[in-house]
C-alpha cells in the first residue's frame, strides 16, 4: 500500500478498535449495565467533590436536557448521586457513588494502557512527531464537528 492508503487504512481500523475495545474493556463485569456514553460521562463527572451539571453539559459538549436524561439512568443505576451544595443550597452538584469511582478508575485504566502502547513503540526523540499527527487527527475532529454541529 502506498502511504496515503495505508495511513487511511489505519486510522478506519484505529478508530473502530478503539470504539470496539472500549465497550468490551470497559463496560463489562460489574459495569455491563453501562453504555459507552454513561462511562464518558462518569469520566466527565470526574472523582472530585462534584460537579454542576451545566459544567458537565459543556465538557461533553451536549446540552443539558440531554445530559439530564442520561444522568437519570446514572443515578437509578447507583454510579452517581445528586446532592445539594453546602455553600449555596440552590446548587445540585453530580458526584459520583464508589461504584461510579470504580467505573471512572477502570476507564482511566484503559485510557492508560492506550497511551502506553502508543508511546512504546517509539523512541523517545519520535515523541513530538507523535504529539503533532495525533494533534492535527484532534484538530481534524474538533473542526468536523463544529460544521457538523452548524448543519
Amino acid at each position: 500500500m502506498e502511504g496515503y492508503d495505508l495511513i487511511n487504512d489505519i486510522l478506519v481500523r484505529l478508530f473502530h478498535d478503539i470504539l470496539e475495545l472500549e465497550e468490551c474493556a470497559i463496560i463489562s463485569g460489574e459495569f455491563s449495565n453501562m453504555t459507552v456514553n454513561d462511562m464518558h460521562i462518569v469520566e466527565a463527572i470526574g472523582t472530585g467533590e462534584g460537579k454542576n451539571m451545566s459544567s458537565i453539559a459543556k465538557a461533553l459538549g451536549i446540552t443539558v436536557g440531554s445530559l439530564t436524561t442520561s444522568m437519570n439512568g446514572l443515578v437509578k443505576k447507583c454510579y452517581a448521586v445528586r446532592e445539594r451544595s453546602e455553600e449555596d443550597r440552590r446548587l445540585v452538584l453530580v458526584k459520583l457513588t464508589d461504584k461510579g469511582v470504580r467505573a471512572y478508575n477502570q476507564h482511566s485504566a484503559f485510557h492508560d494502557e492506550l497511551t502506553r502502547a502508543a508511546i512504546e513503540s517509539i523512541d523517545p526523540e519520535e515523541m513530538p512527531v507523535l504529539i503533532k499527527v495525533l494533534s492535527g487527527v484532534s484538530d481534524f475532529f474538533r473542526e468536523f464537528k463544529k460544521k457538523y454541529d452548524k448543519k
